[in-house]
């Protein structure tokens, strides 16, 4: 080919970047990734795809490329909220992780685990969670249940279906299909699944709402200076309703406590612990909303108890430790 033939040839169109399939492994999160959504994402917030995507990537990190311009769908900004589908392609910028990309579990660990499996079928794994242990890495966290899960029992696609706080214990719905997440998400949204928990609270909660009451207080969320998350009771939050029934009543180092069924109709953050607060019952070990004189106790006195649903029914039973404190037995 002649110089004066290469001068008039046009330069060539830039080659398209390769996206690779979201049920692949991110190898090099360094580099720019462009990833296609499958079948198995369909319908997911951007927010929960990536962070399914980006292990140990704290939330708020996350939420900040968004607001960057770092994170698109289909070459267009998005916002946490924005859902994907089949076939959309997402552009995430190069970004650094400190911690592994899975975690180390042990042997005994897992097997700790998986043992608290209470039910398992083919698209539904239900999980007697244990108090002190993150649903999912991140805030500080190397790993929680979700990516420990992944590692114990050799699957890639295990999703959570619903969160409880890392301080709570019981069940806990994780999906092992997306048809699956989709069904109960669907299910949570419509309040069609109905849960109770189990709680220890301070002083007499009959005497106060009797045997059977209902605490109906708007809650807010906010944060304190360090940017700790808080919930509170404020007119201007969401409408928030929780159904309590008062099971038992006894002595526990000298002050009374109560043993309390609580029904939450609405699902907010912290909703059982500072509706309880809110009418001087707060939770025995509660580090957060707890500020009168209580028995000093090792954790959250917050069990998730019961789940139904399309009339089937999980039972987690109270955790021995919640179980004698009960007896009167620190």
């Amino acid at each position: 080919m002649s110089k004066l033939h290469r001068k008039l040839t046009p330069k060539s169109a830039p080659k398209p970047q390769k996206s690779q399939s979201a049920d692949d492994v991110i190898a090099d999160f360094a580099k720019v990734n462009f990833i296609s959504v499958t079948p198995n994402q369909d319908g997911q917030r951007i927010d929960n795809f990536l962070l399914s995507r980006l292990k140990g990537l704290p939330r708020s990190h996350l939420y900040k490329l968004i607001r960057d311009d770092e994170i698109r769908i289909n070459k267009k900004r998005c916002k946490p909220h924005d859902r994907v589908y089949t076939g959309d392609v997402v552009r995430v910028a190069p970004i650094r992780l400190s911690v592994r990309d899975k975690p180390l579990v042990s042997d005994e660990f897992a097997k700790g685990l998986l043992s608290r499996i209470i039910f398992e079928n083919e698209g539904l794994i239900v999980l007697n969670k244990p108090h002190g242990m993150a649903v999912h890495g991140g805030s500080g966290e190397s790993f929680g249940v979700i990516e420990a899960m992944r590692v114990a029992t050799g699957k890639n696609y295990l999703e959570l279906i619903h969160r409880i706080d890392k301080d709570t214990s019981g069940l806990l719905l994780i999906a092992k299909k997306r048809s699956t997440l989709k069904d109960l998400q669907d299910k949570f949204r419509q309040k069609t699944i109905f849960k109770d928990y189990l709680c220890l609270c301070v002083g007499d909660v009959s005497q106060t709402l009797g045997k059977r009451g209902k605490i109906d207080k708007p809650l807010l969320k906010y944060s304190l200076a360090n940017g700790e998350r808080r919930v509170k009771v404020d007119k201007e939050g969401k409408p928030s309703e929780t159904l309590i029934e008062v099971l038992r009543v006894f002595k526990l180092d000298g002050q009374t406590i109560s043993l309390v069924k609580a029904s939450p109709k609405t699902g907010r953050t912290h909703q059982i612990r500072v509706h309880l607060a809110s009418v001087g019952h707060a939770l025995l070990g509660d580090d957060k909303y707890l500020k009168q004189p209580a028995p000093s106790v090792a954790r959250l006195c917050l069990h998730a108890h019961k789940i139904r649903f399309d009339e089937r029914e999980f039972v987690a039973d109270l955790p021995k430790d919640m179980q004698k404190l009960t007896e009167g037995k620190l």
